[in-house]
């Protein structure tokens, strides 16, 4: 699904942030080793839910870990 189509995607908080994020998800499925490259229309059909799952939740480990590291420097 494009990014802004689905019905639960009703914008980042921080709209900017989109493009980041983005390179993120594309970083870590590179290095799962995954068959997407950035570009793909956010197609990722040929995945299992399992990988897809991978993605995210490296995704959310790194948030958070950036959100700590921010917390704590304050």
């Amino acid at each position: 699904m494009a990014a802004g189509s689905g019905r639960y995607n009703k914008g980042l908080e921080v709209p900017k942030a989109h493009k980041a994020l983005d390179n993120m998800k594309y970083e870590i499925a590179a290095e799962l080793n995954l068959p997407v490259h950035q570009g793909s229309e956010d197609y990722w059909g040929n995945l299992s839910a399992k990988d897809c799952g991978k993605v995210g939740g490296r995704m959310v480990k790194k948030l958070i870990q950036m959100a700590e590291s921010q917390l704590e420097n304050q």
